[in-house]
């Protein structure tokens, strides 16, 4: 019963008592009338208008009856209100669990003093991390894939529930140990949707044998389209058209009349002291890791034998020879490349600023950002390597480029694509045979036919010359089955993706400074 409300500086205060004659005891549950003292006791409770709200509330202390009973006395309890030892009500605590789920100390603080209900951020997070997990129940369908806990360096796994579309649970490591042990706690997996991790694949078998395995479909594209890249560079000398042969010429001369000098050999080595600095020691690295390669060091520790970063090695060991290095380095371009003559025009007509050469490209078409026009023009505030107007660079016919046409459904280039494509491949008979084998593999991906087609394409691709294919056949026939299963059942890992992309989410929200069970916590809860 409300006895009083008052109005104060910092908010509302509200007096109450409880009118109920008889309480049962919480032990025993036996009534008892039997007063043995009374107290005020002091709640915050949830605000009105913004403004904070405190109940001060009258309690009594009963004395239970029950001989039997361990429990002497207790304290009256409102439901819904009050709880034991608690100083704020069930819905003000509601609310700050829902506010630390959604933004946990600093900003959840920040906002639940604005809204009318002061919290430390300390506070905040201990209601978080008193929060009971969430049931698993029955998972039917399990998806399971890494996050990063600290990039490079620390993993982690992730398992959702596909038919209830929520994670299930977050493991400190991505171990294939990890997974088995979860999957015999939890039986009743039927499908595991996971990537292409061997890790994985030896948990899902050992801790769940009758479980199907599917591989997921954007891995399997992703795994084709590096294979396709790694193709065509290597036959990237069928990129552009073949120079125009010189005209023929009279023994000992040119066709100008003018003596002819002797052609270079073209077997000869390159002179180290004629390359670049680049060149040379792109020469220099792919040799280190080819010896180091041959003489049994992974890939790890090529890293550390050389300093270099993992994926500075897997591309130079990938490389059969170091032109393959060079010539992606040279064919390499540039958003500005279409840019650059306007760009060098304004520049040599005065206007040096790069915020006002940004709006004039955006007016021309440009889609970059603002950084990339100051990081060009950084160069030219030396006045020794101020440009000079030059003609539009000729839009290059990149490896790249090329793989992503492959790639691409032929209805979604535009015309000029298509032409420029076809015109490669009537170059090239391996490339023609590596998009034939890209369109049947996304005929049977899109009409999920892997079963009746994927043994007949793995042939195929086998029967033609294409190394980096071959690759990814014996990679495919490794992990047969899954593959089979992902290329012919609709389920995927999409939403496991997705929420590896909420995981990056909140670990951005938090600055990296949360420890792993508030992580957990809030990936669980908070949705």
């Amino acid at each position: 019963m409300i006895e009083g409300v008052h109005g104060q500086d910092d908010g509302v205060r509200i007096e109450a008592r409880v009118r109920a004659q008889r309480m049962a005891c919480p032990d025993c549950a036996r009534g008892s009338d039997r007063v043995h003292s009374r107290y005020r006791r002091t709640l915050a409770d949830a605000p009105i208008g913004a403004q904070t709200v405190v109940i001060q509330l009258r309690v009594r202390r009963f004395i239970c009856d029950n001989a039997s009973c361990a429990r002497r006395t207790f304290v009256e309890q409102v439901p819904g209100l009050t709880s034991k030892h608690a100083r704020r009500t069930g819905l003000l605590r509601r609310m700050l669990e829902a506010i630390g789920l959604a933004l946990a100390g600093r900003a959840g603080a920040r906002l639940a003093a604005v809204l009318g209900m002061p919290a430390s951020r300390d506070s905040l997070l201990r209601l978080v991390r008193a929060l009971p997990d969430p049931p698993v129940g029955e998972v039917e369908v399990l998806g399971v894939d890494d996050f990063a806990i600290r990039r490079c360096q620390t993993y982690g796994t992730v398992l959702v529930d596909i038919l209830a579309h929520r994670p299930v649970d977050l493991i400190e490591e991505r171990t294939s140990k990890v997974l088995s042990d979860w999957l015999g706690k939890h039986p009743g997996v039927r499908v595991i949707c996971r990537d292409r991790s061997g890790a994985y694949a030896e948990g899902a078998r050992t801790g769940a044998p009758e479980a199907i395995q599917v591989a997921d479909r954007w891995h399997l594209w992703a795994n084709l389209g590096e294979a396709v890249e790694r193709t065509v560079l290597a036959h990237r000398a069928c990129l552009d058209e073949p120079a125009p042969e010189p005209p023929e010429a009279t023994p000992g001369n040119t066709a100008d009349g003018q003596p002819a000098r002797a052609e270079p050999d073209s077997t000869a080595p390159v002179a180290y002291g004629s390359a670049s600095r680049l060149e040379t020691r792109t020469r220099e690295r792919h040799m280190a890791v080819t010896e180091l390669r041959d003489q049994g060091y992974s890939l790890n520790a090529i890293c550390r034998e050389l300093g270099l970063a993992f994926r500075t090695v897997q591309r130079f060991a990938r490389a059969t020879n170091p032109e393959e290095l060079l010539v992606a380095h040279r064919t390499r371009s540039h958003k500005l490349d279409r840019f650059k003559s306007y760009v060098h025009q304004r520049w040599n007509a005065g206007v040096t600023e790069a915020t006002v050469l940004h709006a004039e490209l955006i007016e021309l078409g440009w889609t970059g950002s603002l950084r990339t026009v100051q990081h060009y023009l950084h160069r030219f505030r030396d006045p020794d390597r101020a440009p000079r107007a030059a003609p539009p660079a000729p839009d290059k016919t990149t490896p790249r480029r090329v793989a992503s046409w492959i790639m691409t459904n032929p209805e979604h280039l535009s015309d000029g694509d298509q032409v420029r494509l076809k015109q490669v491949l009537a170059r090239c008979p391996q490339l023609e045979a590596t998009a034939r084998h890209v369109a049947c593999f996304a005929a049977m991906m899109g009409q999920r036919t892997g079963k009746e087609q994927l043994p007949a394409w793995l042939d195929a691709v086998s029967a033609d010359e294409l190394p980096a294919l071959h690759s990814l056949v014996a990679g495919l026939r490794r992990d047969v089955d899954a593959v089979t299963n992902g290329l012919s059942l609709d389920y995927s890992s999409g939403q496991v993706e997705g929420n590896v992309n909420r995981i990056k989410m909140i670990k951005r929200q938090m600055f990296g400074r949360a420890k792993f069970d508030l992580l957990r916590k809030r990936v669980l809860l908070a949705h």
